[in-house]
């Protein structure tokens, strides 16, 4: 009879362990698969061009297991982009990447290349170029290791990667390989299949190509890429000769790329005799079109045609638009501006510039409204998962607890009834003692953890310098405030003769790998200004130490470095993709200083970084900072921003450096109203007085 009874409850306990176990794993993953009739739903909307509900059936089909979360993330973010949603489309489409990135599951492989190369398009098509190389290397890399290198969306990622390397250098040699095989790709799948969808994927590719080399007027290589577009839209039109709308849109493109390519190599006759060609197609009457043609006339200096074609947009945006948008500002009625200054027009310049301030201040907020509006989805979407993850977790905690319950009522009765109830209450106690143990080893190990980061921060910060070079007229106040025990940011500066050197960089991330990173820069920085090199010469050297293949982490660092000769106040610098500094004209005007452009420090190995100079900062104070300062958040999540440390400086009164960066760190505090800061925050201000007269 007792034997009986300690095998019912242990039967018992099995059975409910084991039927616990579907409730505790279907909650935390979603099926590879994807059933059919989601894949039809999410279809039909996509034709239909029904992104609000294609949005919805994605969310809802991805929650109910029935899309792969990869498939479910993609088209969310899809359905995001086509409905204008930016921040949306990209924070879905890196979650897509997430989840799929170590999955062999062919389904999974789809959704990771697809959503990587709409993302990496997005941010090119923003000219975010630096975001674009780091999302696209990794991945394609990735799709090379297991030979998925054969989509046409890996081609796309091979000719988003070559743009943003052709952004930042126009000799690239691998950029130059890298837009190559992505035509030759296009050319065998063009003879594989010979069908639309294969030119057109090859039209939309070639002309993204010859876009970038006339956007960084590389004329010579826009006209090469140019020709192969129209050689492609020519083969198209023999092919599918009905397909009139498409076809007058691909050769107005081809036209006029030739007429600007044409146009920036000399070739005046030609380039004209080009442009009238293109004036032929419908699509030059298009806004689009219009656009096209004002780039053409502005490298030809044709102001007046510019003026023209620029007031013919705003007609047509004024019928479309309530309000106008920062996008359009820069497109459109800056260069409106610019072309009526180029002819001296003065009345028509001012008129544009009010227009240009009546809008402003609408299309700011109304993109401030639009930015809040996409966090705040992705917060609320954050916290789905989040309560999800809970909920899931709450589960199989309870079933657990049910099944653990069970079986001690079983193993109590299986004791009672050998008479061995002393001794599993000794094991009991053993086992308790076990685990005070391991959590007292546990708190210890803790407060080791923190006293080491207490120490790492003490190194950190004496790396960098808190007393300032002496020097007849110099005034020079620096610092630096981590977010996190240790930081990411640096600065520091060598004083040699009447030469000095100094640097504020900022390091991707944060915490302990963003401080030895930072440890790296300094120490290169100091080795290499002792060897009186200039400022681009140090962050070419800095860059070929840090970047490659010893680099397995992916980090970067921003950098600003310069060079004052301390007698004449000569300035030469070389800015490595760091925030533009701010530089007086020694009455109380303050405006950012124009440079050349350079990649990050760390991102792509032999680069040759470009400096720029400035005959003399003589009286006129220089400001240098980190990101943490303009991006720094209130609790609502506005940011300090440029526009407010314009302000900062050009209403506050110079009394000296240190005045000034204690004066701005007092203003940040003020406006984060006891927000945590979100990164590091360093800066640093110098100014250099004539002792001679």
């Amino acid at each position: 009879m007792k034997k009986s009874v300690v095998q019912t409850f242990a039967l018992a306990a099995v059975v409910l362990m084991f039927t616990a176990l579907p409730f505790t794993g279907c909650q935390s993953g979603a099926n590879k698969s994807s059933a059919p009739e989601a894949i039809s739903q999410i279809n039909a909307a996509s034709q239909a061009r029904d992104y609000e509900r294609l949005q919805s059936l994605a969310d809802s089909l991805g929650k109910a297991g029935k899309l792969s979360k990869g498939e479910s993330n993609y088209w969310q973010g899809y359905a995001h982009y086509q409905l204008g949603q930016r921040e949306l489309a990209e924070y879905f489409w890196q979650e897509a990447i997430r989840v799929t990135e170590n999955s062999t599951d062919p389904n999974d492989l789809f959704y990771y290349a697809k959503s990587a190369s709409y993302l990496t398009s997005q941010l090119c098509r923003y000219a975010e170029y630096a975001s674009a190389l780091h999302t696209a290397l990794p991945i394609i890399t990735r799709l090379e290791k297991i030979q998925c290198d054969t989509t046409s969306d890996y081609t796309n990622l091979l000719i988003f990667a070559g743009c943003s390397k052709t952004y930042f250098d126009k000799e690239d040699p691998t950029a130059t390989d890298m837009l190559e095989r992505a035509y030759q790709m296009h050319l065998d799948n063009i003879q594989k299949k010979a069908s639309k969808s294969a030119y057109r994927d090859a039209v939309a590719g070639i002309i993204n190509i010859a876009y970038i080399w006339v956007n960084v007027k590389g004329y010579e290589q826009g006209l090469f890429w140019t020709e192969r577009l129209g050689q492609l839209v020519q083969e198209y039109k023999e092919h599918y000769p009905d397909d009139e709308d498409y076809i007058d849109k691909q050769w107005g493109r081809f036209k006029i790329f030739q007429a600007i390519s044409l146009e920036g190599t000399g070739r005046h006759q030609e380039a004209e005799n080009a442009y009238q060609e293109y004036r032929q197609t419908q699509f030059s009457n298009t806004t689009e079109g219009l656009t096209n043609a004002s780039d053409y006339l502005t490298v030809a200096q044709r102001w007046d045609e510019a003026v023209a074609s620029y007031r013919t947009i705003m007609e047509y945006l004024q019928k479309e638009l309530n309000v106008y948008s920062l996008d359009n500002i820069q497109r459109y009625l800056l260069k409106k501006y610019r072309a009526y200054q180029m002819l001296n027009r003065q009345d028509s310049t001012n008129l544009t510039a009010r227009q240009i301030c009546e809008v402003l201040d609408s299309a700011i907020i109304n993109n401030r409204r639009l930015d809040a509006s996409e966090l705040h989805s992705i917060h609320v979407r954050d916290m789905e998962i989040v309560e999800a993850e809970a909920r899931s977790a709450r589960q199989r905690q309870i079933y657990t607890g049910i099944v653990v319950v069970i079986l001690l009522i079983a193993f109590t009765i299986y004791i009672v009834f050998r008479r061995r109830a002393d001794q599993k209450l000794h094991k009991a106690h053993e086992a308790l003692k076990e685990a005070y143990d391991q959590l007292e080893e546990t708190t210890t190990i803790k407060e080791r953890m923190e006293s080491e980061l207490r120490i790492a921060r003490d190194i950190q910060m004496s790396m960098v310098p808190c007393m300032f070079p002496i020097y007849p007229g110099l005034d020079m106040y620096a610092s630096m405030m981590p977010a996190r025990e240790v930081g990411g940011d640096l600065y520091g500066y060598l004083l040699s003769d009447n030469s000095l050197y100094f640097a504020v960089g900022d390091v991707s991330g944060k915490g302990v790998p963003a401080s030895l990173f930072m440890a790296q820069a300094t120490r290169l920085f100091q080795t290499l200004a002792k060897q009186s090199m200039t400022p681009a010469e140090i962050c070419t050297r800095i860059n070929d130490a840090l970047s490659g293949a010893d680099n397995e982490g992916n980090m970067f660092v921003t950098m600003f470095l310069g060079l004052i000769d301390l007698q004449t106040g000569h300035l030469s610098f070389c800015n490595a993709g760091h925030n533009p500094p701010i530089l007086g004209d020694g009455n109380q005007g303050y405006d950012f200083i124009q440079m050349h452009p350079n990649t990050p420090i760390g991102v792509l190995p032999g680069l040759e970084f470009v400096g720029d100079e400035i005959e003399s900062i003589m009286g006129k104070p220089l400001f240098v900072y980190t990101d943490g300062l303009n991006e720094a958040e209130n609790p609502a999540h506005e940011q300090f921003g440029d526009d407010r440390l314009l302000h900062f400086f050009r209403n506050c009164r110079y009394e000296s450096a240190q005045q000034v960066i204690e004066t701005i760190v007092a203003d940040v505090e003020k406006h984060r109203n006891g927000a945590e800061p979100n990164d590091d925050l360093t800066m640093m201000c110098l100014t250099i007085k004539n002792t001679k007269n």
